[in-house]
Parts: C-alpha cells; structure tokens; sequence
C-alpha cells in the first residue's frame, strides 16, 4: 500500500542544514525596485539553538466568569539563537561581529537556515530577520586538548518567519515586520 498523505510521510532529520547570511532589506526597500538582499556568507554549523517563539498571552478577567479568564494574544518575544561551528580560516562572522560592536548597530543580516531532505535539497528554511550579533566566542585554547576548535555566534532578531521548501512562503511570520499593518 503507497500512502502519500503528509500524516504518512516520515519526519525529517535535523542533522543536515546550512546556514546563509544576507544584507537585511530595509522595509520599503522591494518597492524601490530590487530585492535588496545581497549573500554575505554562508556556512555548514555543526549546531543551531534557540529557533523559539514565544507569545505571552494577556487574562482578562471578566466579572461573572467565574470558571476561568479569557485569554488574549500579547506580545511575541524570540529567544537568542547560538550557531556553533568548527573553527576554520575564513573570519565573515567574527567581521560582523567585530562591525557592530564598533558601532555599527545598523548593520543588521537576515539569517536563513535551511533544513536539508536526505537528497540535500532544502526541505523548508528558518529566515531570522535583522539579525544582530551579540556575542561571538572563539574555541578554548588548550596544549592537551584533542577536540576540534568550536566558534559560537549568538544571533537576537526581530522576527521568525518559516518558509516551504523551495524558498516558498509556507508558514508565514510569528510577528510583522516593521512598517507592516498589523
């Protein structure tokens, strides 16, 4: 029996994704003709953490209801993302880094990481929008040591949008970019 139903398909495995990094589109940008977005780098990550969204709801609690508040959407916040990585010679993410803690605060990336189907084609993509480097750790340093050099780069961000495979909007954002109506 070949059942092809989305509840018979079998669930991805999270051990291959890449990781771009693109110039933030400022908003209104698209309408001035172009995309806007350039790649800055890209890389394989042997680890990604903090892909999360979480929405604070608001209780309103009415008189004569006594069984329980009613419950509305509050704000979203998103948790600090950690891309971990072998140590290797190519320096565009301690150079980001470095830039915006320079002062160059403006100098937002948006960051797509891209799950990969066992055939190594994007099987739906993660797009962190404006994302901004707070904190860069290089490997420790160690004569005895025998394992391999891991960087860390911690991302904050202004918005999680998920999209199909293909690059395709799929599942929408978890909050509206800046400028857009609510």
């Amino acid at each position: 029996m070949n059942d092809t139903s989305p509840a018979a398909e079998a669930p991805w495995q999270v051990f291959r994704f890449l990781v771009t990094f693109q110039r933030a589109t400022l908003p209104g940008a698209q309408a001035a003709g172009g995309s806007g977005a350039v790649d800055i780098c890209q890389g394989g990550f042997s680890e990604c953490t903090g892909l999360e969204a979480t929405m604070e709801p608001k209780a309103i609690k009415a008189g004569g209801m006594n069984y329980g508040a009613a419950q509305r959407v509050g704000p979203v916040s998103f948790a600090t993302v950690v891309l971990k990585r072998g140590m290797t010679s190519t320096r565009h993410l301690w150079e980001w880094f470095a830039r915006v803690a320079g002062g160059a605060s403006a100098y937002r990336l948006d960051v797509r990481i891209q799950l990969l189907d066992g055939a190594g084609s994007p099987a739906l993509t993660w797009v962190l929008e404006r994302a901004l480097p707070v904190k860069f750790k290089a490997a420790d340093v160690n004569a005895r040591g025998t394992e391999i050099g891991i960087e860390e780069l911690h991302l904050v961000h202004e918005g999680l949008r998920l999209e199909g495979s293909g690059g395709g909007e799929g599942g929408g954002t978890a909050a509206p970019a800046q400028g857009a109506a609510p």
